[in-house]
């Protein structure tokens, strides 16, 4: 004897049938959004990062107390990890930046 199945049934009633693909009415909303964060076509990569935008994102391996540590000091300072070391990043670069246009003779 065949044993009743246990899915979805495949016969539907035509009031919850999904209408066509063609009767469908455009999603203007998410295809402004998909354009406004695609990446433009002619912008170069070193393939050292994933692009979003004009951005690039970098993994960042920590050992387990460097990584601690980070969490302690972004949960004192009432933010997260990734923020506080993407600030940190940002001031470094800033502070190199300036090491460059007025070296310390």
């Amino acid at each position: 004897m065949p044993l009743p199945s246990l899915g979805r049934s495949r016969s539907k009633s035509a009031a919850t049938r999904r209408p066509a693909a063609d009767q469908l009415a455009p999603d203007t909303e998410l295809e402004s959004y998909l354009a406004a964060i695609a990446p433009e076509a002619d912008v170069e990569t070193t393939a050292s990062g994933r692009r979003f935008g004009n951005a690039e994102v970098y993994q960042l391996r920590l050992s387990l107390i460097a990584n601690e540590q980070l969490r302690e000091l972004a949960a004192h300072r009432q933010t997260s990890p990734h923020a506080l070391a993407q600030e940190w990043v940002m001031e470094r670069l800033s502070w190199e930046a300036q090491q460059l246009r007025y070296p310390q003779s």
